[in-house]
């Protein structure tokens, strides 16, 4: 569950500029994709088409990197788009919804700061971030860890673990149980970024 990091932003597909000797005018095909608050028309795929200039422009081992890049990123915005409307009635981003859930698992429900950082891979000035506007909607605690005074620890209250109750009902039924793809693909998706993942460094493959 890690579409994003601190409070999430959408952003659009950004793609890298040829260098300035092959740089050619772009593709009227990116501006099609980077116009993302309006569908294209339908049958029309605007990567696909992306995937064909760069062909067309001479950059042939760059084209299929570039359509696949560029359809992650794609997916990701599709998906947090919706995953951020679900979240909305419950008044929490997906990084805030992260942090309780992981909450939620933890023994006691509590947590060192330091700990929820590193499982979340998420940077310690965006936890406090995240920590303090739970707290001040008071879904959490945050106490003063006894064996390290420079950490804390995060404690879910049964507000908090009521409301990501309820909000993960909403996205395992709408979201989770309905990718969009059958369950070979899924599974074929998740090793195929995992292992996308883990050649960038995200994590390292155990055995």
């Amino acid at each position: 569950m890690h579409l994003s990091r601190g409070d999430v932003q959408t952003g659009k597909p950004c793609l890298t500029r040829p260098p300035a000797a092959h740089r050619t005018s772009p593709p009227a095909a990116l501006t099609t994709m980077r116009r993302v608050s309006t569908p294209p028309a339908p049958g029309r795929d605007p990567i696909a088409e992306a995937r064909r200039q760069w062909r067309v422009h001479g950059w042939d081992d760059a084209a299929d990197g570039m359509a696949a890049v560029t359809s992650v990123m794609r997916a990701h915005q599709l998906l947090l788009t919706q995953i951020d409307t679900l979240l909305r009635p419950f008044d929490l981003t997906f990084a805030r919804y992260e942090l309780l859930r992981l909450l939620s698992f933890a023994s006691n429900r509590r947590m060192t700061m330091l700990k929820a950082g590193h499982r979340l891979q998420v940077h310690p000035t965006s936890l406090t971030s995240l920590a303090k506007r739970l707290k001040d909607d008071g879904l959490v605690n945050r106490h003063r860890n006894p064996a390290d005074g420079r950490s804390a620890i995060l404690e879910l209250r049964p507000e908090g673990l009521e409301l990501v109750e309820r909000a993960t009902a909403v996205l395992n039924a709408e979201v989770f149980e309905r990718v969009g793809l059958d369950d070979d693909d899924v599974e074929a998706l998740v090793d195929v970024l995992g292992r996308l993942r883990a050649g960038r460094g995200d994590f390292t493959p155990s055995g």
